[in-house]
């Protein structure tokens, strides 16, 4: 197994297609081009096994407000590990590298999680948005009910309130 962390800009166009088809494959179709788009810009987790990528998971800055304060936030996206390879400690590896920015660079992590990895998830120590979230859109804002449950969070440098309510900046497509 080898580890690369790169930022997108480091990455060739073959490594980026390659990433995407994983992602794609690995939610089975179930994304639109928004979701890729929001794991581009920050560092990326890669796992190689030999010449194959096996495992792939991103960070990009995002800001989030909370308890009166916009905090600097590195937000996990598009981690994913092929079906066949599952539970070898490759998903562990993508976070490994991906938690040591959070920790180094950021006031705190955050993700949003599907149902299958919420225990993976807490296993490593992050904890679970219990208060209302919500998005701050071109329209002020606005309530995201559907993600309540669903955000989790890797204190840094705050002592969040997991009970208050926590608020996203604006992106195109899923806000959380």
């Amino acid at each position: 197994m080898k580890i690369v962390t790169a930022h997108t800009a480091d990455l060739d166009a073959a490594t980026l297609r390659e990433a995407r088809a994983l992602f794609y494959d690995v939610f089975e179709g179930d994304l639109d081009d928004h979701d890729w788009d929001h794991s581009l810009g920050g560092v990326h987790a890669l796992v190689w096994e030999g010449p194959e990528l096996v495992a792939h998971g991103s960070l990009v800055q995002r800001r989030l407000l909370h308890g009166g304060r916009a905090l600097r936030v590195g937000y996990v996206e598009a981690v994913g590990v092929r079906a066949d390879l599952r539970r070898n400690g490759y998903g562990a590896a993508v976070m490994t590298a991906l938690e040591r920015v959070v920790r180094g660079a950021y006031d705190m992590g955050a993700l949003s999680s599907t149902e299958e990895a919420i225990g993976f998830y807490a296993a490593r120590g992050w904890r679970l948005w219990l208060g209302r979230t919500w998005a701050l859109t071109p329209d002020g804002p606005v309530r995201t009910e559907e993600d309540d449950g669903g955000v989790y969070v890797l204190p840094v440098t705050v002592s969040p309130d997991l009970s208050g309510d926590l608020t996203c900046d604006w992106r195109d497509g899923d806000l959380w």
